[in-house]
């Protein structure tokens, strides 16, 4: 049970990474195809993203106590903003709304939610092998960041040339909001979380939000390029 749990912990480092890299892209395709200047954008997406993501690895010492919680309560709120955020800045630009300052505050509240997820997972391994002392913790670690990186290559290869090709930037975005969610869900059944029930609820609200995006991404992509 424990090396099957372990596995599946491990599984969830590779999904994160897919998704938070496919945000990461997101963000720096969709500020080139608004703001233009790719290089400069995509710098500038890239920075502010992995400055974030510092910010947030930070940051997870204060959450560590409680870290099954945290790591399932920052994954459903990726699912939001990270799922919702191409959607809601197509919409502000059909408002007219300033969005340069609305594209970095997006670009470095995801980075700041991806942080928070490697160290609480790794911190919730930690606590696994504590439970049921013995070798391996270093090489679960090992193979946690292994996993890591593997997901960011997967998301690498499979967002210009399956993703946004096939089902958009919209879409996609959606996609791995929903991907974050069923995460969530799906570590309140294999940690110890306060309030599953309650984690459960908040991650299916999360996916009506994302279906409803999903179905009407392509009227909000139209009202933004009109």
């Amino acid at each position: 049970m424990k090396v099957e749990r372990e596995s599946l912990l491990l599984l969830n480092v590779l999904l994160v990474a897919v998704c938070a890299l496919v945000y990461e892209l997101l963000c720096g395709t969709l500020a080139s195809f608004l703001l233009g200047d790719a290089v400069l954008q995509f710098s500038l997406v890239l920075g502010t993203y992995l400055f974030a993501m510092g910010a947030g690895a930070w940051l997870s010492r204060r959450l560590e106590p409680k870290a099954a919680t945290r790591f399932v309560q920052a994954e459903i709120a990726l699912a939001i903003v990270g799922g919702l955020a191409v959607p809601a800045l197509l919409v502000a630009v059909s408002m007219r709304a300033p969005l340069r300052p609305l594209l970095y505050a997006v670009v470095f509240t995801i980075g700041l939610l991806v942080g928070l997820e490697l160290p609480l997972l790794v911190r919730i391994l930690k606590d696994r092998h504590a439970e049921k002392p013995g070798k391996g913790f270093a090489d679960t670690v090992a193979r946690a960041f292994a996993y890591d990186y593997a997901g960011a290559l997967a998301a690498s290869v499979l967002f210009p040339l399956v993703l946004v090709p096939r089902i958009g930037l919209v879409r996609t975005g959606i996609i791995a909001g929903v991907l974050n969610a069923l995460i969530a869900i799906g570590a309140t059944f294999v940690v110890r979380t306060e309030r599953p029930l309650r984690l459960r609820s908040s991650g299916a609200i999360a996916l009506v939000l994302l279906a409803v995006a999903f179905v009407r991404a392509e009227s909000w992509v139209a009202g933004a390029t009109d």
